[in-house]
């Protein structure tokens, strides 16, 4: 669901008139969900990812089947699934089809739905943790079914309701706004930006809960705390513009932990765009979790039919809210029939651009996945009873969660998470663009009818590389293309409509590179070195600050055949973060000892070596690596990534930043404090780079809608950063 800024035959119209057609159908309520005890299950593994799948109206076989085969194998963080509760079931349409938004008019809160009962409903959380993967819920809790379904109108699970009565539950004429008593317009929302009728007036006709009421929270927390000890870890809440934003964080304030982590739920608010009311606007709403970004997905689609090379100007794209509050898509199921963001429909531009989406830093990215459509209520396929079918792929359903290249590019997202920015944009001609994630991954588009052929900076470690669009990194090589890095450059040829993508865990398992060898002899031969598959290596960052002078480069260089058995030339070149540090992560073969040093390296081959006696350390047997130094006889202010922690309450609207006596933390001017994060609520984050060794002073601050400040009270905070590395602060708001 979602609302919006009604116009002449506009989405509103077109929605008013389904609500119309609403009156042939009706829901029923059901018995109050209570909070369940979350069973008593081993700690699971999660993939360590910020991708969502949204899967949307599929049944829970399907999912659990999805997330078994297909996400967790690929590394998807999470998957989104329809809400589960017991909906409306309209009389079916002349060819027996029954429309996809009865969905979204609750009539209990019984997990008995379209889609599957609450034992499948259990059974594919079960079988996504298993995997891997978290469970996203659509929470339907603004509202109930509509008040114009006609008397005798059931639920899926045959419940009965009429009007605001839904005894299952048990909701009574008491807790929904009235038209005439709540609503100052009689009922309708007829100014949109009105924020007491958007709050208060029914929308489409719905039932409209009256959430400021401490009996009408519990209900709708004890139904979100039943999905939790079932064992869903957060939810994508439907039509939350229509919640009070207080009432909204009352809700949350009762929710249990996760079963599987056990940490506070996610949450991700549907607040749909239009309104020039900022106490309407997507920003407003942060303080209670991650908002959906509509302004991204439009801006997106503007890009890819007309030029991508606007995808450079995304920084200064004006978006529904800051990256670190975002949870962002391409499309989504209400989105996608009105034409205003790319769909299936666009072919190829579509796939595009769930490619750049999970390649660029905006968000948490989605990929979403559904049924096909001819008309905008079409039903999703279903049997005589109106419950969805299983997914089969193909004519009626979409999988492009599951396509070699998007899986590619899920990998991609998650090689390329620690680094939050974008560098070497570069844009070849007005449909071909290129750009990387510092020396993680790097990805290049063509959304053009002809091939193009370009060289572009990659900020990867040299070496040769497989293209995760086409295919995959396997121990003998790459079932798709190569892509070789030479001086951190590559020149590739972009297929029509297509694209290429490399990262730094997606590399062929055969010489020429890398090439393993158990020895830690500098005279070692590497053409003499077994080879190690994938599984039996250990990535392994290195990271150096270093002063270069004009022409160097820095390279690390070691005993065996990947850090170029003691010669320079083949070493592995670091490439440039910014602040003086430099990074590569390369390759090794695990539970191997090996020495190392960091060298300077100009193109006509003089050679700086650090001081000092070789460096030593030994790869893991799993897991990963990192070695964090100095280059020896180089003074050097580095970049300390610093984390700041603090636990704060906020009122809605109300933001937390950190402000400090640093540029990097404003200089004390709260206009240039840095924004802390609320996905962790009450926990407020972010990291800064600050310079090494410094001693610092910080406070933090609440910032109003109005722009007022609010300082936290007591004396200044400190703290000293160490010479390289992180720091890490955790505090309580005071």
């Amino acid at each position: 669901m979602q609302s919006v800024r009604p116009h002449p035959r506009g989405r509103a119209g077109r929605l008013l008139l389904a609500a119309a057609l609403v009156a042939a159908g009706g829901t029923v309520a059901v018995a109050a969900a209570t909070t369940v005890p979350a069973p008593a299950r081993a700690a699971v593994a999660l993939n360590d990812s910020e991708v969502t799948a949204n899967l949307w109206e599929w049944n829970w076989t399907s999912v659990a089947a999805a997330c078994t085969d297909q996400l967790g194998p690929a590394g998807y963080g999470a998957v989104q699934v329809a809400p589960p509760q017991e909906s409306v079931k309209l009389p079916a349409s002349a060819d027996g089809a029954y429309p996809w938004y009865e969905v979204y008019q609750p009539v209990s809160y019984k997990l008995d739905s379209r889609f599957g009962n609450r034992q499948q409903f259990a059974a594919m959380v079960t079988a996504c943790h298993d995997a891997g993967v978290r469970v996203y819920v659509d929470a339907v809790v603004n509202h109930m079914a509509g008040t114009n379904n006609p008397a005798g109108t059931r639920g899926y699970a045959g419940t009965e309701f009429s009007g605001y009565s839904y005894p299952a539950v048990p909701y009574g004429n008491g807790d929904f706004h009235r038209p005439g008593d709540n609503c100052p317009t009689g009922g309708t929302i007829s100014d949109w930006n009105n924020e007491s009728q958007v709050t208060s007036c029914e929308l489409l006709s719905l039932s409209d809960l009256y959430t400021e009421k401490e009996a009408v929270r519990n209900k709708i927390a004890a139904y979100l705390n039943d999905l939790i000890g079932l064992g869903v870890d957060g939810f994508r809440v439907d039509a939350v513009k229509h919640i009070r934003k207080d009432d909204f964080a009352a809700v949350l304030g009762k929710l249990n932990d996760t079963v599987a982590e056990g940490r506070r739920p996610y949450v991700a608010q549907e607040i749909f765009d239009g309104a020039s009311n900022p106490a309407l606007q997507a920003r407003a709403y942060i303080g209670n979790g991650d908002v959906l970004d509509f302004a991204y997905a439009k801006g997106i689609r503007s890009a890819f039919q007309g030029s991508i090379s606007a995808l450079a100007n995304v920084p200064s794209w004006n978006l529904d809210a800051p990256s670190a509050n975002v949870f962002s898509m391409v499309t989504n199921h209400d989105l996608e029939r009105d034409g205003v963001v790319l769909s299936y429909k666009n072919g190829t531009d579509y796939v595009l651009a769930n490619y750049f989406a999970l390649a660029y830093p905006h968000g948490k990215p989605s990929v979403y996945d559904s049924f096909t459509w001819s008309n905008r209520n079409q039903s999703p396929p279903h049997d005589g009873t109106g419950r969805v079918t299983t997914t089969v792929c193909g004519a009626a359903w979409n999988c492009l969660s599951r396509t070699t290249g998007v899986k590619g590019m899920v990998g991609w997202a998650n090689a390329a998470r620690p680094v939050k920015t974008v560098s070497d944009f570069t844009t070849v001609n007005s449909n071909v663009i290129g750009f990387h994630r510092g020396d993680r991954a790097w990805i290049g588009i063509n959304d053009s009818g002809s091939a193009t052929t370009a060289t572009f900076v990659t900020g990867l470690a040299d070496g040769r590389y497989c293209d995760v669009i086409s295919g995959v990194a396997t121990g003998s090589g790459c079932t798709g293309s190569t892509v070789t890095v030479s001086g951190g450059r590559a020149t590739v040829t972009v297929p029509a409509n297509d694209a290429v993508a490399i990262h730094v865990n997606a590399r062929p398992g055969a010489s020429p590179s890398p090439t393993a060898s158990p020895t830690t002899s500098p005279t070692a031969s590497p053409t003499a070195s077994p080879t190690v598959s994938p599984g039996d290596r250990i990535a392994t960052t290195f990271t150096v600050a270093a002063n270069l002078a004009a022409g160097q480069d820095v390279y690390v260089v070691g005993s065996i055949p990947e850090l170029g058995s003691w010669t320079p030339a083949n070493g592995v070149k670091l490439a440039a973060q910014g602040g003086g540090t430099y990074r590569a992560t390369v390759s090794l073969p695990r539970s191997t000892g090996l020495e190392f040093k960091f060298v300077k390296l100009t193109a006509a081959g003089a050679v700086t070596w650090e001081s000092g006696a070789n460096r030593t350390f030994t790869t893991p047997a799993t897991g990963t690596y990192t070695v964090t130094e100095t280059f020896r006889g180089d003074t050097v202010t580095t970049a300390v990534a610093t984390t700041f922690s603090v636990t704060a309450t906020t009122v809605y609207g109300q933001n937390v930043f950190v402000v400090g006596n640093i540029p990097a933390l404003g200089g004390w001017n709260p206009a240039a404090a840095v924004a802390l994060s609320s996905a962790a609520y009450p926990v407020w984050r972010a990291t800064v780079d600050l310079p090494a060794n410094t001693a610092v002073e910080y406070k933090y601050v609440k910032k109003n809608p109005d722009g007022t400040v609010i300082w936290e009270s007591g004396a200044n905070r400190t703290l000293t950063t160490p010479a390289g590395g992180t720091r890490a602060v955790s505090d309580t708001w005071r």
